[in-house]
């Protein structure tokens, strides 16, 4: 049977689709070693075979190359000069987008493949959200919070009827205040975190017993139940790490093995929240960051309402840069979670300001 011209247009944009994407999974393997790398190349052999069904089909109608859609070339050009995990995010979504689920001319192999290729990126962007999480949440946290309730402080006293230098001293004191404030309690909050799971690792000291134990009775049986083992696999355990010591270390030996409910992840728990000075330094620096903003047009000399709208705006595009970013990273739509993340920082600015309106007319 002839195909169609929309069904030869169709099948070309596919077939250029596809070799975008290889081409993307190609630039970031080149970016990374080991496992991610081989990975990131399995999965643009993938890619490939896809090309092929697509060019079959095709024959002598393949034509000249056409070009990805802008949002695949769009990713292929972030992968070539970056490679970060922002740029997994982006390809999570993009393989969630396919449609080869209801285009009859794609097998049901080609429609599995593309979300099973989700998930598989969806666990490469997991490792490096989990190295990244500790820093970037008090970096996120820390702007939002800094754009919220500095927009706030000043709009609130600014409806007030306060000169624009008390508003403008307030600003200023707000920004110094909140990142000293943000700062001092990331530190003290992971630092307390790092000390609880340090506390829960096996230590040292029960490390050098284990040679000593009495095999038979097993006393380690009851450390794995009390880290949550039944007690048949706790013995089981027991057993098989008395009888191969050599080269195990205390958290090896001592901690319950991946595949149990209460195993230790592959990613460091340290890691994942971060270390108490960089989630500090994060959350001063993002928050002095998004605090300055609403300052701006005070410091640029504006005063009344222009000042409040320029500060409401400029508060709004960075509000949804924001969001965007979260939503990218999390591997959700940007485009909702920046909506999101204005409509709360819009929400409880305008509570303030009417206040601030209210108080003034009181006074």
């Amino acid at each position: 049977m002839t195909p169609s011209k929309p069904q030869i247009r169709r099948w070309r944009q596919y077939l250029a689709d596809e070799r975008a994407e290889a081409a993307v999974y190609r630039d970031l393997a080149a970016r990374r070693t080991g496992e991610e790398r081989d990975i990131l190349l399995a999965l643009a052999d993938a890619e490939g075979r896809h090309e092929q069904h697509w060019l079959d089909l095709l024959g002598d109608d393949a034509g000249r190359p056409v070009r990805g859609d802008v949002r695949t070339r769009m990713l292929g050009w972030l992968a070539r000069r970056f490679g970060s995990v922002f740029v997994l995010a982006l390809a999570q979504r993009a393989e969630a987008r396919s449609e080869y689920d209801d285009d009859e001319d794609a097998t049901p192999q080609m429609a599995a493949d593309e979300r099973i290729h989700e998930e598989v990126v969806r666990g490469l962007a997991a490792r490096g959200r989990n190295r990244m999480s500790g820093t970037f949440r008090a970096a996120v946290f820390g702007a939002n919070d800094g754009l919220v309730s500095n927009l706030a402080l000043v709009l609130g006293i600014g409806a007030s009827g306060a000169s624009s230098a008390t508003v403008l001293l307030t600003g200023l004191s707000g920004l110094l205040a909140g990142a000293l404030s943000m700062g001092a309690g990331e530190y003290v909050s992971v630092r307390s975190q790092r000390e609880l799971l340090e506390a829960s690792r096996p230590g040292p000291a029960a490390g050098a017993a284990l040679p000593h134990l009495d095999v038979d009775a097993n006393e380690l049986a009851l450390v794995y139940r009390a880290r949550g083992m039944e007690p048949g696999e706790a013995q089981t355990r027991a057993t098989e790490v008395l009888g191969s010591l050599e080269g195990l270390s205390a958290h090896t030996a001592l901690g319950v093995p991946a595949g149990s409910d209460q195993a230790v992840p592959d990613v460091d728990e340290h890691e994942v929240i971060g270390s108490a000075m960089g989630v500090a330094v994060a959350s001063f620096c993002f928050f002095a960051s998004g605090a300055l903003i609403p300052v701006i047009p005070y410091l640029l000399g504006a005063e009344g309402f222009v000042a409040v709208a320029w500060a409401a705006g400029l508060v709004g595009v960075a509000l949804l840069g924001t969001g965007a970013t979260v939503g990218l990273l999390s591997g959700t739509s940007p485009g909702k979670r920046a909506l999101r993340q204005l409509a709360i920082g819009y929400g409880a600015a305008a509570a303030t300001y009417l206040l601030g309106l209210a108080f003034g007319g009181v006074v």
